[in-house]
């Protein structure tokens, strides 16, 4: 399964469960299982990269087990391969996602005339506090 150029996943490293979804559907949801739990370690993989794998812990958040397993569950959909479609999806975005690496802040310092703006924009706050207050008081 391609993810981008360079990064390659192999279908069986992807676990698919398929559950009994919640929602509505009357008595179709209490008997046929067709939410799907994708799987995937990514604490043991060998497809991705150190790096990716990082951005990918952190951009799970709450979808990551204390192992490294990645969690996705999609039950959006009433049979079981539109929730397979929708959870591979979202699970190849969210890699997508952590395989772009982040651009480095570079510092810059504010213009003169940025400094000028707000430095004359508390003048003006202030002169205009000034007039509010009864005259003779300092």
């Amino acid at each position: 399964m391609h993810i981008t150029r360079s990064i390659l996943i192999d279908e069986s490293e992807l676990e698919f469960r398929f559950v009994h979804s919640s929602g509505p559907g009357g008595q179709n949801v209490n008997k046929v299982a067709t939410a799907c739990r994708l799987r995937f370690d990514v604490a043991n993989t060998p497809s991705l990269p150190e790096a990716v794998k990082q951005r990918l812990i952190r951009l799970a958040g709450r979808r990551m087990t204390e192992r490294g397993v990645l969690l996705i569950n999609a039950g959006r959909y009433r049979t079981q391969n539109s929730n397979r479609q929708d959870a591979l999806e979202r699970f190849t975005q969210l890699v997508r996602q952590a395989a772009v690496p982040p651009k480095h802040r570079r510092k810059t310092k504010p213009t003169l005339a940025s400094k000028t703006r707000r430095l004359d924009s508390k003048c003006h706050r202030s002169r205009s506090k000034q007039l509010r207050r009864r005259p003779g008081q300092e």
